[in-house]
């Protein structure tokens, strides 16, 4: 279902991960908004897919780009989707390749004139191919740094969507986080084999806390609603989950896909090749992720060691592990 540009019906990502728009967005501002398109594989109420749908209205609001897009895009209806976007005159096409990494690039090849900056678990492709990985581990091993002196069971658990580099390399950083602080504790790790099911997720939930799990980390939307049911604290990924969650989900790992955005804006504006990976636009210390949480939740000196690793991420003095092996 292909859709012009509307309001977005909820403020999804957090004010504080405007995340680098006043730095980028004098720069990509063109003449004529150039027109871009964006293929989501999942609902865009799904959290990754929100957090990038939530950008590209907001350059579309600004001016800076003319703005549409599908959602709910099967793997085998990818790679057409994407050659009807350029035919039909996108100069750059915003989506994932993680189900067609292969595919996509094939259809990159065909069109040349058209720009595509993708969600990949690969390397960049030619002049016209680029990359981003979606690296809020920074925001994931501190919130993971809370949750090692919070769990009382020393049990946590981690539900993810299903093994790739992107999603291991997150889950890890929250168990680093944890035993960075608590050396003792154990960590479940469940994937739910999609991207969005909900009930699946708070299903998996449910079955860590029956093992002993005391706090969730939600790399999928659900998992907080078993922590909410048996009344237990979780961590949100990507948007910030406590204004829906408010007794349940204390620290969000948060990322903002401004950055990345406003980055292959400018080359496309200026004519430049997006053929590059723009994942590091992402990281904490460029304002692309970062952690929120509920101060008073975790113990004080907690919270004290917690901001002090985060300055020295942010000063690039300490870098978070990027483990990108399956959590065992």
């Amino acid at each position: 279902m292909t859709r012009d540009l509307m309001m977005s019906r909820r403020n999804v990502l957090a004010s504080g991960l405007a995340l680098g728009v006043s730095a980028f967005a004098p720069a990509v501002r063109a003449s004529a908004p150039i027109k871009v398109a964006g293929i989501h594989a999942s609902p865009v109420e799904n959290a990754w897919n929100s957090v990038l749908h939530k950008a590209l209205q907001d350059a579309a609001a600004e001016g800076v780009i003319e703005y549409v897009f599908s959602e709910g895009v099967s793997g085998t209806d990818y790679p057409r989707a994407m050659r009807e976007y350029a035919e039909q005159g996108a100069k750059l096409i915003i989506g994932e390749a993680y189900a067609v990494e292969k595919q996509a690039r094939e259809v990159a090849v065909d069109y040349p004139e058209t720009a595509f900056v993708l969600g990949s678990s690969g390397k960049e492709s030619g002049d016209n191919f680029g990359v981003f990985g979606t690296w809020n581990h920074d925001g994931a091993y501190l919130a993971g740094m809370l949750a090692g002196k919070m769990t009382k069971s020393n049990v946590v658990g981690s539900v993810g969507a299903m093994p790739i580099p992107e999603v291991n390399m997150l889950i890890n950083a929250f168990a680093a986080g944890v035993k960075a602080v608590n050396p003792d504790a154990k960590h479940l790790v469940t994937f739910i084999g999609t991207f969005f099911d909900p009930p699946k997720a708070r299903e998996a939930g449910l079955a860590q806390i029956d093992a002993g799990a005391d706090i969730l980390f939600g790399e999928r939307i659900g998992t907080a609603d078993a922590a909410k049911e048996r009344n237990i604290k979780s961590v949100g990924s990507l948007i910030d989950y406590t204004p829906r969650y408010p007794d349940t989900v204390f620290a969000n790992a948060l990322w903002g896909f401004r950055p990345i955005l406003s980055a292959a804006i400018a080359d496309v504006a200026a004519g430049k090749p997006v053929g590059k990976d723009y994942t590091a636009f992402g990281l904490l210390k460029e304002g692309g992720s970062d952690v929120a949480y509920v101060k008073g939740v975790a113990p004080a000196e907690a919270e004290t060691a917690m901001e002090a690793k985060r300055a020295e991420i942010k000063s690039g003095a300490f870098e978070v592990p990027r483990i990108t092996d399956e959590p065992k």
